[in-house]
């Protein structure tokens, strides 16, 4: 499993960092699969072009990166053809209403369980947590983004309690379920009590 879970995405040295290795690939010939169907309202529009440039500042090239908008079902197999898949954020609902419509919800957790790389961002995270009907069932758990203060750093133990929360600097890394969940970035360990 390599999926990293943020509020803003690469935001910070050490989660691109964190990403560039998670993804283990040449990032000049890498393949990314970009999705901005939650982006339908103003705000969420405008952060668009800093989501792209979260990919190309980790080496991808343009050329190598397709939008994909969720009208129509994407194969395993056609989506096995690209190294990153990254979800951006915006309306949550929107994002997991045609994410199961179209029948990829199946595809990208074949993806994950195949260890396909997912970045996710705001809504793009949250919907691997059960903050909403619907949602894709990563996590029993409750995800809240865009905070003052996180989760501190370090591992995490399952299943998860409550809920995490994660600021704009910090992120969640999963690995493996049940062990190998940890937050990048943030607070030192010992900043907030941990509630796991």
């Amino acid at each position: 499993m390599k999926v990293l879970l943020t509020s803003a995405g690469l935001e910070t040295e050490e989660i691109k960092k964190y990403f560039v290795e998670l993804a283990d690939a040449d990032m000049a010939s890498a393949k990314a699969l970009f999705i901005p169907v939650a982006a339908v309202n103003a705000d969420a529009i405008a952060v668009l072009p800093k989501c792209m440039n979260d990919l190309l500042k980790c080496g991808i090239q343009d050329k190598n990166i397709s939008v994909y908008d969720l009208h129509r079902g994407m194969d395993t197999e056609e989506l096995q053809q690209y190294d990153i898949v990254y979800l951006c954020g915006g309306d949550t609902g929107y994002l997991l209403h045609r994410i199961n419509e179209t029948g990829f919800n199946k595809t990208l957790l074949e993806y994950i369980d195949a260890d396909g790389v997912v970045l996710g961002v705001s809504a793009g995270s949250l919907i691997f947590f059960n903050n909403i009907p619907g949602n894709l069932g990563l996590f029993n758990a409750r995800l809240d983004v865009h905070c003052k203060e996180g989760e501190p750093r370090g591992k995490l133990t399952f299943p998860l309690k409550n809920h995490l929360r994660l600021t704009d600097a910090c992120a969640l890394a999963v690995r493996n379920i049940p062990d190998g969940l940890e937050i990048i970035g943030g607070e030192a360990p010992g900043a907030l009590p941990n509630r796991f």
